[in-house]
């Protein structure tokens, strides 16, 4: 089984900043992505961004040139350093990871538990 292990979030100010980290571990033979997506009430889940190996990054739109996404590769963890907040990024946020329990096998993909980032004055 894989595990994503999420920490950060909370609340800030518009105009402030948060961090998110997700750790991904147990039976891994290759990530092919690792990343984070959030979730409004009664939508679908939006990319916000995502670490794709060997060493692509993708941002969704509304989150260019405010958030960043790094990874460690040696713990399989990767952090997304949100400024600028806006009241508009509040949400629920997943890491997500694509992940083969067999070297280059065929990937499955796992969530997190979810963690909740306000924005608001």
């Amino acid at each position: 089984q894989v595990q994503l292990v999420e920490s950060g979030g909370g609340s800030a100010q518009p105009g402030g900043s948060l961090s998110l980290s997700c750790a991904a571990s147990g039976s891994i033979g290759t990530i092919y992505a690792l990343g984070w997506y959030r979730q409004d009430p009664e939508k679908q889940r939006e990319l916000v961004a995502v670490s794709i190996w060997p060493n692509v990054t993708n941002y969704g739109n509304s989150y260019k040139g405010r958030f960043i996404l790094s990874r460690t590769e040696l713990d399989n963890t990767v952090y997304l350093q949100m400024d600028r907040l806006k009241p508009e990024d509040t949400a629920v946020y997943y890491c997500h990871a694509k992940v083969s329990k067999q070297v280059w096998g065929s990937p499955d993909d796992y969530w997190g538990q979810g963690t909740q980032v306000t924005v608001s004055s």
